[in-house]
């Protein structure tokens, strides 16, 4: 019998499969599939201060390997995702929630932050200072350094919920801005974010997206996302959730030699409102197949022999 279970700091998880943000909406949606208490913990859908509509429309394009999308974080914001949205997850969902939270200002993160704070159902903060699909804000606070410790030092005053820090992959060295993030007190990491990308349709000679630009994710990210996560785990003493391309169990094993001590499933659950549910299942027999009896054991192993 394999142990499947993992810490995230304090938190204990049953497993290591999460679905990340903004790819399974506020999670109870999903549960009209399947019973999602099976998973080891939800990221519900990124959420601002205020409403947001997001970015005009199209805003999705496909990619070999992947999709392109330019949602802008549409959301009801912190106050309706408080009263409405997290309840209903709760009456379907037993697990650690996470909160995924972007801001335009320092003291937009401080406000959200603030608030959630004060709700006993969410277990975690995962702080999104990379998204690539907004004109203010968001990957400019996660490239550069002293802008994303600015971001941690202010949040960390506020609560007392393990917050970790979503980094992206748009930047020359992402070692800098994790050792950034670690020394302002964040509790663990999350990388990578999508990376930045374009499509250009041949009739109209026009980017296809509204938006011109949008994060590129799906299992063409892969290889990106190990590479972090490996140079990563090298660089910083605090816990790293690895998310970019993940779709089968291998996958997650392989992330987790590199350093992960969870993962987030993203684009695959656009393929598939299965594809967690098909990855805790088949986690089990994955790690027996390659003689591992304790999931926490493997996590950084291919930096050790």
């Amino acid at each position: 019998m394999v142990n499947t279970s993992v810490r995230l700091g304090n938190i204990e998880l049953e497993n290591p499969v999460i679905p990340a943000s903004g790819t399974f909406a506020f999670g109870y949606e999903f549960a009209d599939f399947y019973d999602i208490n099976m998973l080891g913990a939800v990221v519900i859908k990124g959420l601002t201060r205020d409403e947001r509509y997001g970015n005009p429309q199209p805003r999705i394009a496909e990619c070999p390997g992947g999709m392109l999308n330019a949602i802008g974080l549409q959301n009801p914001g912190v106050e309706k995702v408080i009263s409405e949205e997290i309840p209903k997850l709760r009456q379907c969902f037993q697990k650690p929630i996470i909160a995924n939270v972007s801001g335009f200002s320092v003291d937009e993160y401080v406000e959200c932050c603030e608030k959630l704070e004060q709700e006993p159902e969410v277990s975690m903060l995962e702080i999104n200072i990379s998204c690539p699909n907004v004109k203010h804000g968001g990957m400019s606070f996660g490239t550069d350094p002293g802008s994303a410790s600015e971001v941690v030092r202010a949040v960390k005053r506020v609560t007392s919920k393990p917050v970790f820090i979503k980094l992206t992959p748009n930047i020359t060295d992402i070692t800098v801005m994790a050792r950034a993030c670690e020394d302002a007190g964040a509790d663990g990491l999350t990388l990578i974010n999508t990376l930045l990308g374009m499509r250009i349709d041949l009739n109209s000679r026009k980017p296809l997206l509204a938006n011109k630009t949008g994060g590129y994710s799906g299992k063409g990210i892969f290889p990106v996302a190990v590479r972090m996560v490996y140079q990563v785990y090298e660089s910083v003493k605090i816990p790293i959730i690895g998310v970019g391309g993940i779709s089968s169990a291998e996958d997650v094993l392989e992330m987790m030699f590199a350093g992960a001590s969870a993962v987030e499933i993203g684009a695959a659950n656009l393929v598939s409102p299965y594809a967690c549910r098909d990855l805790v299942r088949e986690l089990p027999a994955t790690m027996e197949r390659y003689g591992i009896k304790e999931l926490k054991s493997i996590i950084g192993e291919a930096h050790h022999g």
